[in-house]
């Protein structure tokens, strides 16, 4: 009876970890968890993060992105100077082989800008990834945790170069 019991709850417990990891592959590839911050509904620009990791033996290279809900994506890094923390445009990344490339905030992200919808928690979106050899791939990334503050959202106070 406890064997039945414990097998009923493992694979309870291994479907809801499954439900909320959400993976995609392109080439070779591997997009882990793209995911979003819920805005406050008035926010025209929002930032998207995930996980790429290089399973291929060959570099590639994050070259841009698009997705129907913002008037244009851009990739951004943080960079400190003069004791400071910027974002700026970047017009690429590399992606080593065996190697991963987070984006998370502080760090390089996806800034949406001019957002058609609201990023509420609960719901998705689509954004297309290109690749330089990988080629393109869509991702659904999921809207999660609380609203950010107003503040953060206006990215336009953020230097750019």
């Amino acid at each position: 009876m406890r064997l039945t019991q414990f097998s009923v709850l493992l694979g309870a417990t291994l479907l809801s970890v499954q439900a909320l990891a959400h993976d995609f592959t392109a080439g070779d590839i591997h997009i882990i968890h793209p995911w979003s911050r819920a805005l406050p509904p008035v926010a025209p620009t929002g930032a998207a993060y995930l996980v790429l990791e290089n399973k291929g033996d060959q570099a590639d290279r994050l070259t841009g992105a698009t997705s129907p809900i913002a008037g244009r994506v851009e990739l951004h890094e943080h960079v400190h100077q003069d004791g400071l923390m910027k974002m700026q445009q970047i017009d690429s990344v590399a992606i080593a082989p065996g190697a991963q490339v987070e984006f998370k905030p502080g760090g390089n992200h996806f800034m949406l800008f001019d957002l058609q919808q609201p990023l509420v928690e609960g719901g998705s979106y689509p954004l297309t990834l290109s690749f330089e050899h990988a080629g393109e791939v869509e991702v659904e990334v999921k809207v999660t945790g609380e609203p950010a503050p107003a503040a953060p959202a206006d990215h336009d106070a953020h230097s750019h170069h």
